[in-house]
């Protein structure tokens, strides 16, 4: 078994300013509707999802899909994280970033997330057999 790793942090005031001055249209760039519903549009659960998509990628070895973004990069929306039945963050993977897990060989994520003090975090491992 190995574990693969990914961390980041995220500064909650830099989202907020993102998103008043973008609106929807950014958000909905960045979050799928699961994300948005799940957040209740709070700036510091959104940044910590932020987080969480830019551990994952960390993890997978990939970048995300942007400025300057390497070919094969995973589109943000490709990571998502959502609450499971206890209210735990579970992750999702589609697309170049669900392909990627499986050629590293990974059968299951473990997520957290936390936020405080005007930033987010996220640490994601992935399991891989």
């Amino acid at each position: 078994m190995r574990l693969i790793t990914g961390i980041d942090l995220v500064e909650i005031e830099r989202l907020r300013e993102a998103s008043e001055r973008w609106g929807a249209r950014f958000l909905q760039r960045i979050f799928t509707a699961d994300e948005l519903a799940c957040s209740g549009g709070r700036p510091e659960s959104l940044a910590a999802r932020w987080a969480a998509k830019e551990a994952t990628a960390k993890a997978l070895g990939l970048g995300l899909c942007g400025l300057g973004a390497p070919a094969g990069a995973i589109p943000w929306r490709s990571v998502e994280i959502v609450k499971g039945e206890r209210g735990e963050p579970l992750l999702r993977l589609s697309d170049v970033a669900a392909t990627r897990a499986a050629e590293l060989g990974i059968t299951t994520f473990s997520i957290s997330l936390t936020h405080s003090g005007g930033f987010a975090a996220a640490v994601v491992v992935g399991i891989a057999m």
